[in-house]
C-alpha cells in the first residue's frame, strides 16, 4: 500500500508542476531605459533587467521610456515610448508548447517577435486595440497606437 500512495503522490506533484499558477514567471525584462512601470494590482513597480513578468501586469513608459523584454514561449516585445500594454492572458505548458497569449495596446508602440504559441493554431496569439484585433500567425510585426 505504502507503494501505491507514492506513486499516486509523485503523479499528482507531476501534474501540478505541469500546470502554470496564476503568479507564475512569464517572461522577463531584458531592458529598462528611461521612465518605465510594472502596473501589478494596485501596486506600480520599478523594472529592471531581470524583473520577472506575471500574467496581467500591464507595460507603462513615458516620454523616454523603452523596455524589451522576452517572453517564456521565446516570444519577444520591444516597447517605445509613451505606452501603455497589458499582458491580458499567458498560458504556457513548457511541455507540449502549447498555449494562449493575448495582449491589448491601449497607446503607444510595440514591436513583437512572436514566440512558440504563435506557432501552436490561428488563435494561439492575439493583439487587441482599441479599434482592431490582430490574430498572429508567426511573424514580426509592430504596432502603433496613438
Amino acid at each position: 500500500m505504502p507503494t501505491l500512495m507514492r506513486k499516486a503522490t509523485g503523479a499528482l506533484l507531476l501534474t501540478l508542476l505541469a500546470v502554470q499558477p496564476a503568479w507564475a514567471e512569464i517572461g522577463r525584462i531584458k531592458r529598462s531605459v528611461g521612465t518605465t512601470a510594472v502596473e501589478r494590482g494596485k501596486a506600480r513597480l520599478q523594472p529592471a533587467p531581470g524583473f520577472q513578468l506575471q500574467p496581467g501586469d500591464t507595460l507603462v513608459t513615458g516620454k523616454d521610456g523603452q523596455l524589451g523584454l522576452t517572453f517564456i514561449d521565446d516570444t519577444r516585445f520591444s516597447v517605445g515610448p509613451n505606452s501603455r500594454i497589458a499582458v491580458s492572458q499567458f498560458d504556457y505548458d513548457r511541455t507540449t508548447q502549447v498555449g494562449a497569449f493575448v495582449t491589448q495596446v491601449n497607446r503607444g508602440s510595440l514591436a513583437v517577435v512572436s514566440g512558440q504559441i504563435a506557432k501552436t493554431g490561428r488563435d494561439a496569439m492575439k493583439v487587441r486595440t482599441p479599434t482592431s484585433l490582430l490574430g498572429v500567425r508567426g511573424t514580426r510585426f509592430i504596432v502603433e497606437v496613438p
